[in-house]
């Protein structure tokens, strides 16, 4: 059955004009672009700059400015911002640090006391007056500190820091919640959103604004609705007070003129099977419309009902102004993990291009309850595969062939196909996308939309959750929907456990259960008991699977599976990573092209294929699209914007796995992007190394 809607009516509240108190001189610096003060770019999510004196003619001048190496490894995903000519960014272990933006000058670091790990994407800046200021964080805390200096305002928070544990409606101390993504600053409000765990127990993914001076807690919109809520009716009646996800870690976009924050969201908890959560789930994977002054729900439009495949909303959503049939229209545009683009009236949700919302099949998994359909853009047609056959599998040696055409027919298969018990079934694009957290880059000038996306196969399944405390029972309950029953992992993104005893003390990894790491949440609400048991079986070799004895009704998740062929090559035919320029007045492709290449299969001949890659683009009024990401061959990129031809590359120490950013000092236009990324496997490695390029002095043009 399919239901086309031209417009999501039973979704919508009209949305309010609200006026803008923006001070004149901060409007016309935002609409000018030349910029880079916010995670972004600006508040509108579009990773633009109107520099254009690096350009289509000179770019392949191009020489590095400065690097500012920060003596870490571990990698690195930040995207820098760029105030007042000073620039903000993380260390691999989450020091904050700030270095003059024209020369990488050292000015301050700021050092919280915790080793953090992982993703950690930019930090937010506020200014008012001579009252200047930088928020980064650091597991569970937001710190407030001088931008002048790096020193924590005592009068913030709690003498310099929010705790994120605190205002959930639960036990603090069995919370897990940290921002991976930097939020929006609207006013004198910071408003953020964050990473929980993705199985339960599980944080509830509140919408929290907070006081930029104070850090008061000024107001919270609830994703998984409270009685008399919007959607409360989509989830169990219990649901508010136990559930958790429906989170937003990956960023959010802001009309400061409107005063409304777009907020996409993520996967209820836990992902892979929802008996405990019957209903579509709202507001979990919607892109979310609210009054940024008080949290006021305006309108919504939810991407996937009932997600039992981890298909939250990976990125900020893109405001821009498209023509349509004759009109100019305020649109908002999310990209998702799937493929799609889904592109609406900002003011009040009405979708420009048609939704089908299409049938698809129902879950045997005893308990379960899937949607009966799933909403798809019939425009711009997906960006990325949707369908695994056997005709797409991979030829790069016969042998590599047969192997995956025998794996392929034991797989069950088809978009939007429930997890089954004991059998995987394929996702593709995979759980890291389709597009990812990196974002994605529009031309305001001309409503293209440029978005990077991987493009391979991943599998999964479903089994009986293992009864008892012993520590393999455990084990199998908390860590292997990540790290596999086999404890093999899928590196880079996550890692192997075999052997970590020789990697990782007990203490290290106790500390790392309790509190987090990486993509890893931490685990609070286990007892030290629990926590030691999992401990000890993960220093004990590998045995036998572990009997299932006093089976429950519920399921769990057995892993992330890469569909790898024997050499460690995706199964898949290329292109494995691709970038799209996508007119979003027409819905129409201008170009598509592999992004990416394996320096090993490009000594054999073997070019062209794409790789994964995580970091976005950014455009520029020169004419050029600038793109790191790509995980193994570490190159830097510069493509002419209206036919994605290369026009520069460099390599990077690191894989570029940040966003770049693009700015102006006296004068002079820089790009610069974080070379941390890696840990890619294939003998790659991480470490964390800032890398700015400009044009030679003697070759600049005007700006």
């Amino acid at each position: 059955m399919r239901h086309t809607w031209l417009i999501a009516a039973p979704l919508l509240l009209a949305a309010p004009l609200l006026r803008s108190t923006l001070p004149p001189e901060r409007a016309a610096r935002r609409s000018a672009y030349t910029g880079w003060s916010a995670y972004g770019g600006g508040p509108e999510q579009i990773r633009y700059s109107s520099l254009k004196q690096i350009n289509t003619a000179n770019v392949r001048q191009l020489t590095v400015a400065w690097t500012y190496d920060s003596g870490e490894s571990g990698g690195l995903q930040t995207q820098p911002i760029v105030a007042d000519g000073v620039l903000y960014a993380y260390t691999p272990s989450h020091k904050t640090f700030a270095v003059r933006a024209a020369t990488g000058e050292h000015l301050w670091t700021f050092d919280p006391g915790i080793v953090g790990r992982g993703a950690n994407r930019g930090v937010m800046y506020w200014s008012s007056g001579s009252d200047a200021r930088v928020y980064p964080a650091v597991d569970k805390y937001l710190y407030g500190l001088d931008a002048r200096t790096g020193k924590p305002i005592p009068t913030f928070g709690d003498n310099g820091r929010i705790d994120l544990h605190l205002n959930l409606d639960r036990d603090p101390q069995t919370q897990s919640v940290r921002l991976t993504s930097p939020g929006v600053v609207y006013k004198d409000l910071l408003i953020v959103g964050g990473r929980v765990s993705e199985g339960l127990p599980a944080s509830p993914g509140h919408i929290r604004a907070y006081d930029a001076k104070t850090g008061a807690l000024r107001w919270t919109f609830h994703t998984i609705p409270h009685p008399g809520e919007t959607g409360y009716e989509t989830w169990g009646k219990e649901s508010w007070t136990h559930n958790g996800g429906a989170n937003s870690w990956a960023g959010m976009a802001l009309d400061e003129a409107r005063g409304i924050v777009y907020v996409p969201t993520g996967s209820a908890a836990a992902d892979f099977y929802g008996a405990d959560r019957p209903g579509d789930n709202l507001i979990a994977n919607s892109l979310l419309a609210l009054n940024a002054e008080t949290g006021q729900r305006i309108w919504h439009f939810q991407v996937v009902r009932h997600d039992v495949w981890d298909r939250d909303l990976p990125s900020p959503p893109s405001l821009v102004r498209l023509r349509q049939n004759g009109r100019t229209i305020d649109a908002v545009v999310q990209t998702t993990k799937h493929g799609f683009v889904f592109v609406f009236d900002r003011t009040n949700g009405t979708p420009l291009f048609p939704i089908e919302y299409r049938k698809y099949p129902p879950s045997e998994v005893p308990g379960e309850i899937t949607a009966d359909t799933q909403p798809i853009p019939t425009r711009p047609k997906p960006f990325a595969r949707q369908q695994l056959t056997e005709d797409i599998l991979t030829t790069r040696t016969p042998e590599a062939h047969a192997w995956a055409v025998e794996a392929f027919r034991k797989f069950r298969n088809g978009t939007f196909v429930p997890f089954a018990v004991g059998q995987d079934t394929v996702i593709f694009p995979g759980y890291d996308g389709g597009a990812e957290w990196g974002g994605s880059a529009v031309d305001p000038e001309t409503g293209m939309l440029y978005v990077n996306a991987n493009d391979i196969a991943w599998t999964g399944a479903l089994a009986p959750t293992a009864a008892g405390r012993n520590g393999a029972a455990l084990y199998l309950q908390h860590c292997a929907s990540c790290h596999r029953d086999d404890r093999a992992g899928t590196p880079p993104a996550i890692p192997t456990l075999v052997g970590i005893g020789a990697r990782r003390s007990r203490v290290e990894l106790t500390e790392i259960i309790q509190k987090g790491a990486g993509r890893m949440p931490g685990f609070p609400s286990l007892s030290q008991e629990a926590v030691d048991a999992i401990v000890q079986d993960m220093l004990t070799p590998v045995a036998a699977p572990v009997p299932v004895t006093g089976v429950s009704t519920q399921f769990r998740f057995t892993g992330y599976n890469k569909f790898l062929d024997p050499d460690g090559y995706p199964a898949v035919a290329p292109p494995w990573g691709t970038l799209s320029a996508i007119d979003l007045n027409t819905a129409e492709y201008a170009w598509q092209i592999p992004l990416g290449e394996y320096p090993e299969l490009v000594a054999k001949g073997i070019r062209n294929t794409g790789s994964e890659n995580y970091g976005g683009p950014i455009v520029t009024a020169g004419g050029l699209v600038f793109i790191g990401a790509t995980n193994f061959d570490k190159k830097f990129r510069a493509l002419d914007k209206k036919t994605g031809k290369l026009l520069w590359e460099t390599t990077l120490p690191f894989a570029g796995n940040g966003t770049p950013a693009c700015y102006n000092v006296d004068g002079r236009q820089f790009v610069v992007i974080a070379a941390g990324g890696g840990k890619g496997g294939r003998g790659s490695t991480s470490g964390g190394v800032y890398v700015a390029f400009a044009l030679p002095p003697g070759n600049r043009a005007p700006r």
